[in-house]
């Protein structure tokens, strides 16, 4: 097993509240496939957090959460408008283009933001025939830069998505992320803000292996169903994914769990601001903090410490904060990273 370390929210554990949930509906036998009473309650509870015309649907992972959402929402000839830092672009080993055969339409954005201007670069040759038609305005909340829409952002791009005949998707693998930082519920950074289709992250706040598509579009929901199940995304045994949100979605757990990573992230930001040859390159709103230091430090610190290397030729590094990172996690890994750089510094202590 390897160290506790900064890498990625997936390395955390899962949460003994999650792993109690999946005990708790192990016992006796329910119907297969989400046709269980206990299923239908849970997705209840989306809709109390999303709103009446929400419809949840049950998946195993967020690469499955997002494709299914495109494939609801596009037809073959229509493409996706997203920023080019996009996990759709950049960590779905082109499982748009191969599974759900949709074309990308990236630009390039600010600390991995869309803005309307960006999107309105992308809506062209509409009506002609010999070139793909923008869809679908996805974004990503939080950022893969750990970076945050307001809910006033999510809707003006919605309400400019809606005006050219598009539609908006929210990959929100970190939304529970960006509502903590935000200070705002669920609804309020998606139907609220005019979101009409969202993948919904468990895994990276606590879950075991549970994501959700969450339609907020009643019509994206018509043979969705036939959708999940052609793409090997119908779990059988449903009342175990549906545990898992159960629990995430009582009592705050999903907002007591991702607030914790941000406060770590942000003690490990204002930890390591001002150490010498350590550059802080975006802001940090969430649960990540980007860096930028030597090259030689951060092969050492990787040593004895998991994290990313985000861009190998700007020597910028990711390091990622979980619902069960610690205090003396942070401070232990700051302390490395201070004495780290001092050592390279000639009469560094």
């Amino acid at each position: 097993m390897s160290e506790r370390g900064f890498a990625s929210d997936n390395a955390a554990t899962v949460h003994p509240e999650v792993l109690a949930a999946i005990a708790r509906v192990n016992v006796g036998h329910a119907f297969g496939y989400g046709h269980d009473e206990y299923t239908l309650s849970v997705e209840a509870m989306f809709r109390a957090h999303f709103g009446e015309q929400a419809r949840p649907f049950f998946v195993f992972n967020g690469s499955a959460a997002n494709v299914l959402s495109l494939r609801a929402a596009c037809r073959p000839w229509e493409a996706v408008i997203a920023a080019d830092t996009a996990h759709l672009n950049v960590d779905e080993c082109g499982a748009p283009e191969a599974i759900a055969g949709i074309k990308l339409l990236t630009v390039p954005g600010e600390d991995g933001k869309l803005t309307p201007e960006l999107v309105l670069r992308r809506i062209a040759r509409v009506g002609d025939e010999h070139a793909v038609q923008p869809r679908l305005v996805s974004i990503s909340q939080c950022t893969e830069l750990g970076t945050l829409y307001t809910a006033a952002q999510t809707r003006e791009l919605a309400e400019l998505a809606h005006a050219h005949g598009l539609l908006l998707h929210v990959d929100g693998a970190r939304l529970s992320n960006a509502a903590a930082a935000l200070s705002v519920p669920l609804r309020a950074l998606t139907t609220d803000a005019g979101v009409d289709i969202l993948s919904f992250g468990g895994t990276k706040n606590g879950l075991l292996a549970a994501e959700a598509v969450v339609v907020l579009r009643p019509e994206l929901a018509d043979g969705f169903a036939y959708l999940r199940k052609q793409s090997l995304q119908l779990a059988s045994k449903m009342r175990f994914l549906a545990a898992q949100f159960h629990a995430l979605l009582s009592d705050e757990l999903w907002l007591r769990l991702a607030a914790h990573a941000n406060t770590m992230a942000a003690r490990l930001a204002d930890a390591v601001r001002g150490v010498p040859d350590v550059e802080l390159t975006r802001p940090v709103q969430t649960n990540a903090v980007f860096a930028r230091l030597p090259r030689e430090v951060s092969s050492a610190l990787m040593e004895q410490h998991a994290f990313y290397v985000w861009d190998e030729h700007a020597g910028e590094v990711r390091w990622m904060c979980s619902w069960d990172t610690t205090e003396d996690d942070v401070d232990a890994f700051a302390q490395a990273v201070r004495e780290t750089a001092a050592a390279r510094i000639p009469g560094g202590v």
